[in-house]
């Protein structure tokens, strides 16, 4: 709406909010798969008013109508028709399953298939045109359904009127040919050929100008949205806050000035590791920016794309609004740590270090905002940005000295940030006032000895340069962040898999003769079910089951209230979303959950269905009369989702597979389970699809109609007696949708109980249901019961009413109905004899059958926890071998660095001159363990982020125990870090040139492997119990200061505050350099420049001993075991899904 100039934004946002119905959720969160936001109608209605608000008169509208109820499709496409003809707007409307009345609306048709124009022109002429080719609508038939069905292979014949002539099946492309000798056809040829006459065009039709407004004015709006997140996101950054805080704490108590002494180089050497930590930890705050930055690029991308504003409009004020964050946090920290360690005193270096790490805060931030436009995909970018950050940290002069880094290399020094800001940082302590004193057999002062020491610069001006460097690199990254945004595209593009049907006459019959195989195989019972029976003869079936019956009575739900309804007066402390409701689903009875956008629909699904995780839930529910218990009722019930959640990296055949694998019965063996799950990939017609990708919705793989398609199968499969569909048809077409229908009125008529939530239906689907259960908006019900044939008996419950207007001849009873329910008629239907026969139906349900038994099974799952686990294993290899951003990118990047690394430091393993040469081998690989074990644990959170959610549903559904999946998680990860560590040994060890010793190999191998085990496991943990990737990625990075510091690399365990020793035993990376370092240079009796030996030396300095290698060995196996056990107990314990 701030593209619009001249207008009063607010004013143009209220009328379309008022328009499109939104204005009880205008104030609610959007909210995710994993948080509750508003409904899934509302989220479409949003979509459509976000491109309504702005100034545009050519609109294209993709699926409108998906999620939304007849009477609000109507209203939306009743206002873009009068706005198009009073502004002379242009505007195209694709729909699936349009209502009559919307159709209506339309001035043209396209009708398009296969990439054909079937006919393109007045509404009114459509159904001239196809009769003219020997086709008739009937009556009761919506129109817009018989325009979709009768280019249909499939559903053409029904329609075929000419009976003195032989049908035969007329292609997409014959239509096509046809309509062009039609009347409409030959006009718009006709129209075509003619040139456009300019004079009848006007100047204020075209735009000069690529935004609707000034771009500063744009800038000012996203400064404005982005402020709005910043404030939505407050907890991140407070997160942030206290984690610098209780870092700060710890650094300073481990640092402190009484411990700290400035008598000897080595001392200097203890204060250089601080200042680096401090300067690192600054920087690796700034990794939050990179999964936030990637979260939301999608959104960026289409708001670019359509014109909302300028990349680098977008891209400032994040730089902006992180300086009074940056101000804050670096202001904490150095208020918390300078003078507590012992930092010169003096107050102009006090407020020079300040605004130094404030310039390294920014520089940061920009950097990860930069990387993350570049890599895209959370995966991708965090891989890019530990490998630029490794490259960047080795040679900024600290973990490698200047004087030993390669010619080949010393252009990486020049470039990193981390050199500038480390000697900005060094000079401003070092020659300060506390160094200048003079060590004995020396004429320098200590200062610049221990800059020497370590190959830093002496010159104080180097502070200054720094400075300079560091705001350069901020004004750098930032336009490079811009430039990033501009020209680069999603890292995947939406791309929908294609299914294409044969066109002849063999392939029609076998698709209608695999239908009704399968009508059999679900069906052969109908006749011998009666409906609310507990037992049925099973003669036929493939798959026997056991019919159930539902019963709710005066379910109530309610949520905390949001805090501004209750300022507000609204309510006082719980928001009802249900009130009182009561009814009963039976088998073999198809039932239809109704109500408009909001009326509780899915709330009420989830309550009966057991998938709320929050709220407070009142009311009985039975099955079959006994009262409901989840772990059993979970094992005979199905809930196809609004959101189709699934794995991405398995295929469509993988999937229903995977699922019938853990979800039938033990008896049905392996050949049956194949058949039956080829049954129902034919019913659904998923067959063309069967070795397609899924993909993330959006994103990639397939299209929204065939994951519709897939969730409903994948619950087929689980031959369950209860279905729970939410949605089923929507964004599916006519056709599918009659598809669909098809596929849940045979699973009805087997004797299965089945409800489904729907919008929009047409005629057609609207009768195919038994009974109808409609809700308001509130939560109440307005009408509970059948509804004969025509609708007649709800078509007479409702005229029956003072002021309800009669149904029109041939209108959608489903649309009329929506249009006459006012708010007072759940009043009405309390009072009605209706209501007091299903209460009292309800009552004779809610008793038990004579000589029933309540349902019971042996185990809580279909299949033992070993086939749980291999088949959660089964499902991840798949994953994993197919997922290239992590796994392929992971092999990559350590190839890489091992290449880096080995080129950085060639040949330096053996050297052992002085104590520098020692502290370059041992800097090698720390730097390298740590850095890849960072990037292993970073990339390895989005991917059980995601499989997380996918958790959610199948557990709830009652596929598998947390614990297997959580053991097969891990067990797959065993392989490919084995890989990786094989082929980071092989080329690493040789090329620094350690000894080469079988025993010196084996060691390097062994704690290599179990490193990145443990990190890649503490990464999974980290995720585990936080409640997205993001904060598990700022958790982590708390986590990873602590161990950087506690290595025993930057202060070793001697020289450490006593109360600070125990940490290096509780850091797991300590003893990871503890391994490395023992078992390399342990042993070694090579006399160093001081007169000790490499042995002496690293027992004096490090603290570390050789014949404690074997125990350390066994300290870092434990730390991956503790942390996989951490990983399984908060999948197992913890649900961060809010519903």
């Amino acid at each position: 709406a701030a593209a619009l100039e001249g207008q009063q934004a607010s004013v143009v946002t209220d009328y379309v909010i008022k328009i499109l119905g939104l204005e009880e959720c205008a104030d609610t969160v959007v909210g995710s798969i994993m948080m509750r936001g508003i409904s899934g109608g509302q989220k479409k209605r949003l979509t459509i008013g976000e491109m309504l608000v702005g100034p545009a008169r050519a609109l294209f509208m993709d699926e409108i109508s998906n999620g939304l109820d007849a009477s609000t499709t109507y209203q939306i496409v009743n206002s873009m028709r009068q706005s198009t003809h009073i502004l002379k707007g242009t505007t195209i409307i694709s729909l699936l399953q349009p209502p009559p009345e919307s159709y209506e609306l339309f001035d043209d048709v396209i009708l398009l298939s296969d990439g054909h124009i079937v006919y393109h022109g007045p509404r009114e002429d459509a159904l001239d045109f196809f009769q003219h080719m020997g086709f008739r609508c009937p009556e009761r038939k919506n129109v817009p359904d018989f325009l979709q069905e009768v280019i249909s292979k499939n559903d053409q014949k029904q329609y075929w009127a000419r009976k003195d002539q032989v049908y035969h099946y007329i292609t997409v492309r014959e239509f096509a040919e046809a309509f062009k000798s039609f009347t409409v056809g030959e006009e718009m040829r006709h129209e075509l050929s003619k040139p456009f006459d300019k004079k009848k065009g006007h100047a204020a039709a075209l735009a000069f100008r690529r935004y609707g407004i000034p771009e500063m004015q744009l800038l000012k709006a996203c400064l404005s949205r982005e402020f709005l997140l910043m404030k939505k996101n407050s907890f991140v950054f407070i997160f942030k806050i206290v984690q610098l805080t209780v870092m700060a704490l710890i650094l300073m108590t481990l640092f402190l000035k009484t411990q700290m002494h400035r008598e000897t180089v080595i001392d200097g050497v203890i204060y250089m590791g601080a200042l680096f930590f401090i300067v690192s930890m600054i920087i690796f705050n700034g990794m939050a920016d990179l999964s936030m930055t990637v979260a939301k690029l999608p959104v960026f991308y289409k708001q670019r794309n359509f014109g909302f504003y300028p990349s680098w409009a977008y891209s400032l004020p994040s730089s902006f609004l992180q300086i009074p964050t940056t101000l804050v946090e670096v202001a904490v920290w150095v208020s918390i740590t300078y003078f507590m360690i012992g930092f010169d005193p003096e107050l102009s270096r006090f407020l020079k270090q300040y605004f130094l790490l404030v310039l390294v805060g920014q520089m940061s931030g920009s950097l990860f905002r930069f990387l993350a436009a570049i890599g895209r995909n959370v995966i991708v970018a965090s891989t890019l940005s530990s490998f630029i950050l490794l490259v960047l940290m080795t040679l900024s002069g600290f973990v490698l000295s200047r004087d030993k880094i390669n010619k080949f290399w010393i252009w990486g020094y020049w470039i990193s940030p981390f050199m500038y800001a480390d000697n900005a940082i060094l000079a401003n302590e070092f020659l300060g006032d506390n160094w200048q004193q003079v060590a004995p057999l020396s004429t320098e002062p200590l200062g610049t000895q221990v800059l020497k020491f370590r190959g830093f610069f002496t010159d104080p001006n180097w502070y200054w340069i720094g400075i300079g460097a560091l705001f350069g690199f901020t004004i750098l990254f930032n336009i490079l962040f811009a430039l990033a945004l501009t020209f680069l595209d999603p890292f995947d593009k939406p791309q929908a898999l294609i299914s294409e049907d044969s066109e002849n006459d063999e392939a029609i019959e076998l698709n209608r003769a695999r239908s009704l195989s399968l009508q059999g195989s679900f069906g052969a019972m109908h006749d011998e079910i009666t409906p609310g029976s507990n037992n049925c003869k099973k003669k036929g079936m493939v798959l026997p089951f056991v019919p159930y019956s539902v019963t709710f009575d005066e379910i109530t739900y309610a949520v905390d209230a949001p805090q501004h309804m209750i300022e507000k007066g609204v309510v006082k402390d719980k928001l009802y979303l249900l009130k009182g409701i009561s009814g009963a689903f039976r088998p073999g009875v198809l039932t239809a959950l109704m109500g408009v956008t909001g009326a509780g629909k899915t709330t009420l699904m989830d309550v009966l269905a057991g998938r709320k995780t929050h709220g407070y839930t009142q009311g009985n529910i039975t099955i079959s009369g006994y009262p409901k218990k989840q772990e059993t009722f979970a094992r005979i019930s199905g809930y196809c989702e609004q959101n189709d959640i699934h794995s991405p990296f398995v295929t469509v055949h993988e999937s229903l597979l995977y699922s019938a694998w853990l979800r039938l019965p033990t008896e049905v063996n392996r050949q049956t389970r194949k058949m039956f799950v080829e049954e129902v990939m034919a019913l659904v017609e998923l067959d063309s699809l069967r070795d397609s990708i899924v993909g993330l919705p959006g994103v990639n793989g397939l299209s929204i109609e065939q994951r519709k398609r897939l969730t409903i199968a994948v619950e087929l499969v689980a031959n369950p007696s209860i279905i729970f569909m939410d949605e089923p048809t929507s964004g599916l077409d006519a056709r599918a949708a009659a598809i669909v229908m098809r596929t849940v009125r045979n699973t009805v008529d087997t004797g299965r109980t089945v409800v489904c939530t729907i919008h929009q239906p047409s005629i057609d689907i609207f009768e195919s249901f038994d009974e109808l259960f409609l809700l308001k908006r509130g939560g109440q019900e307005i009408y509970v019961g059948p509804l004969g044939k025509n609708s007649c008996h709800l078509i007479n419950y409702f005229e029956t009413i003072d002021g309800v207007t009669k149904i029109k001849d041939g209108y959608n009873p489903a649309t009329w109905m929506m249009e006459v329910s006012s708010l007072d008629f759940a009043a009405v239907y309390k009072r009605s004899d209706l209501y007091k026969r299903n209460k009292a139906m309800i009552k004779d349900l809610s008793k038990p059958a004579v000589a029933s038994k309540d349902l019971h099974f042996e185990t809580q799952y279909s299949r033992s926890l070993f086939t749980q686990c291999l088949a959660c294993l089964w499902k991840f290899h798949w994953s994993y071998l197919r997922n290239q951003p992590y796994t392929g990118v992971r092999f990559l990047f350590t190839t890489i660095i091992a290449l880096l690394f080995g080129g950085m430091f060639w040949d330096l393993g053996g050297k052992m001159n002085n104590e520098q040469d020692l502290f370059n081998a041992i800097g090698s690989m720390f730097t390298a363990v740590f850095s890849i074990g960072i990037q292993n644990a970073s990339a390895v959170q989005p991917v059980v982020d995601i499989e997380r959610t996918v958790f959610y549903r199948e557990r709830a559904a009652g596929m598998y125990a947390a614990f297997p999946y959580a053991v097969a998680h891990v067990l797959i990860e065993l392989p490919y870090i084995l890989f990786q560590c094989i082929v980071y040994t092989c080329m690493v060890y040789t090329m620094i040139g350690f000894e080469f010793t079988v025993i010196k190999c084996f060691w390097f191998f062994f704690f290599m492997y179990f490193t990145l085990l443990y990190f890649t496991f503490y990464g999974m943990m980290a995720v585990s119990f936080t409640p997205n990737q993001h904060i598990g990625y700022i958790v982590s990075t708390a986590f990873y200061g602590l161990w950087n510091i506690f290595a025993g690399f930057i202060i070793p365990r001697p020289r450490a505050p006593i109360w600070w020793r125990w940490y290096y035993y509780a850091c797991p990376v300590s003893w990871t350099l503890y391994g490395f370092v023992a078992s390399q240079y342990g042993d070694v009796q090579d006399i160093l420049r001081s007169g000790l030996t490499v042995e002496a030396f690293v027992k004096l300095y490090f603290g570390f001993e050789h014949d404690m290698v074997p125990i350390v060995g066994a300290v870092v196996v434990g730390f991956g075991v503790m942390f996989i056990f951490i990983f399984a107990t908060c999948i197992m314990m913890l649900n961060f899904q809010k519903r």
